[in-house]
């Protein structure tokens, strides 16, 4: 049962109350208002507006073709929807890489446009200037190491990283740095479970899990993949709560049928 089911609004100061009870924090991603409505409704601490949103709502094949003004735009109706959930948004490929000047009026565009309460970055050392800047500005970063999809051509495969020595070294100077530069939280994707446990045993902000086994402080997951409306996507790390696209694709044929039949609208669906 969670300690904060009555709270108005989850801040960066819950979620760190709830490490330290040891409280594992929930977390999806939201791409617009209808769905973060019911994620909202349903209890989640933290909807995250992902960069994602390029491969599951605009079927592009990575996440960097998304522009900044389409995060802006989901991130105004998952905002609208969310009235107890913290709402973090990602900031897109190409708006902090290389200059902390441009990642500030990123992540103040995000912030005064959309209403979010944070937003969220890929990388380690490298980007600690970004997020310092930022930071000053009074925005809270939430980091994002391991498995980081915006560098996806570097890595050249999604497969689980950190698993070598130098790699899972890099990786928790990397969790340190983004800790000292001011971050409330960092996201672990497909890391060796131990790794992970290791890297959220020794920082005092909330590790949030994907693909990244138990032991982080909290889990995230795409909503469309945790609700079965993405086709033909089953990673390891993934647990499908529900069919959606099996339910829709039968109640869309139903219709079809309805419709040709002249059986909808029947005598009690009309005026």
């Amino acid at each position: 049962m969670s300690i904060h089911k009555e709270v108005k609004r989850i801040t960066t100061h819950i979620l760190q109350e709830m490490k330290q009870s040891g409280e594992k924090i929930s977390m999806l991603t939201a791409y617009d208002y209808s769905m973060a409505t019911v994620l909202d409704d349903a209890g989640l601490d933290v909807l995250l507006v992902g960069d994602s949103a390029s491969n599951v709502m605009a079927g592009h094949e990575t996440t960097l073709p998304i522009t900044l003004d389409q995060m802006i735009y989901h991130a105004q109706g998952v905002v609208r929807g969310a009235t107890r959930a913290f709402v973090v948004v990602d900031l897109p490929f190409g708006s902090y890489q290389g200059n902390s000047k441009e990642a500030l009026s990123s992540a103040i565009r995000i912030m005064k446009e959309s209403g979010a309460h944070g937003v969220k970055l890929e990388g380690g050392t490298e980007v600690v200037d970004s997020i310092q800047r930022i930071i000053t500005a009074g925005i809270p970063v939430m980091g994002h190491l391991g498995l980081t999809p915006q560098s996806i051509y570097k890595f050249g495969t999604y497969t689980v990283r950190a698993k070598g020595e130098a790699e899972a070294e890099k990786l928790k100077v990397d969790a340190q740095a983004l800790q000292d530069a001011g971050c409330f939280a960092v996201v672990l994707e497909k890391i060796p479970a131990a790794l992970a446990k290791e890297v959220s045993e020794s920082l005092h902000i909330p590790v949030i899990g994907i693909g990244a086994g138990p032991h982080c402080d909290g889990q995230v997951l795409v909503v469309n993949d945790m609700i079965g409306l993405t086709k033909g996507f089953k990673p390891r790390f993934l647990r499908q709560y529900i069919n959606l696209y099996d339910g829709i694709l039968d109640a869309a044929k139903a219709y079809i049928k309805d419709v040709k039949a002249n059986d909808f609208p029947n005598e009690k669906e009309q005026y």
